[in-house]
């Protein structure tokens, strides 16, 4: 698919749900947050069919995203769907690692081909005090776990507040490059304040050549991240709300007042 600034539109992230283990103070803080009912939730069912119609219209990389999509029951179900659909050339999944360790092996059997990983320091204490009370043993657990299973190349996900020389990110890059990883990283963003820049390692935020749609767990297919447009696949269908997403897509992201990091997918 191209857009009208002749952009090829062929990467769908997809939120599979708004909910997560973690509570990251820039993405879900522990207030100041509501989830979803369940029914508002796309079905596996749902989501599936959404990726077949997007890669009939041109999609060939599909992300599974949260919150964190491991809290989803059964998600190694829903990456063995998609995977049975032909066409997708890279199937991967954002985490935060938490759960990994028991997840990886069965998701790479499901079908799953790769995994990013988040990872904004490698201090324990800073970890949990990040995250609220989260468990960094658990992250190189399942780092760990992702590399047995094959779930090749491990990305290490680093947000910064101002500089990849950050002695957070400095460790971060260490680990990652012992350790055999990619590590990216990602300037603290404002979704309110349309404040993002380029991923440093990445392709994010470079808006002349975006290739990305995201769909939020309630099927909602928005053309930007930084932007509250967005397209219902319940009420358009799934084929119409990805075209539309496509035909009306911005040269580049404005603001978004409509979502938050954790139900947008990232």
């Amino acid at each position: 698919m191209l857009d009208r600034y002749n952009r090829r539109i062929n990467y769908l992230r997809i939120s599979v749900t708004d909910r997560c283990n973690l509570r990251c103070s820039y993405c879900m803080p522990c207030e100041d947050f509501v989830v979803l009912p369940h029914d508002r939730i796309l079905s596996f069912d749902e989501i599936t069919q959404v990726v077949r119609h997007g890669v009939e219209l041109g999609i060939d990389k599909v992300r599974l995203t949260g919150g964190e999509p491991l809290v989803r029951r059964d998600v190694v179900q829903l990456v063995k769907m998609i995977a049975s659909i032909g066409g997708i050339n890279d199937l991967a999944m954002t985490s935060n690692g938490v759960l990994l360790d028991r997840f990886a092996g069965p998701l790479a059997a499901a079908g799953l081909m790769r995994v990013n990983i988040s990872l904004d320091t490698v201090d324990p204490r800073k970890f949990s005090r990040l995250t609220s009370g989260g468990n960094i043993n658990k992250v190189f657990m399942g780092i760990r776990a992702a590399k047995k299973a094959g779930l090749l190349p491990i990305k290490l996900n680093c947000v910064i507040e101002n500089s990849a020389f950050e002695p957070d990110a400095v460790a971060v890059k260490k680990y990652g490059e012992d350790n055999g990883m990619e590590v990216r990283f990602i300037h603290r963003m404002d979704l309110g304040e349309g404040e993002f820049s380029i991923v440093e390692g990445g392709e994010g935020g470079d808006c002349g050549n975006c290739n990305r749609l995201r769909m939020t767990s309630d099927g909602k297919v928005k053309p930007c991240l930084f932007g509250d447009l967005a397209y219902d696949v319940r009420l358009m269908g799934a084929r119409e709300a990805l075209h539309a997403a496509v035909t009306h897509k911005p040269p580049c992201g404005t603001v978004c007042n409509q979502n938050k990091f954790y139900n947008i997918g990232g």
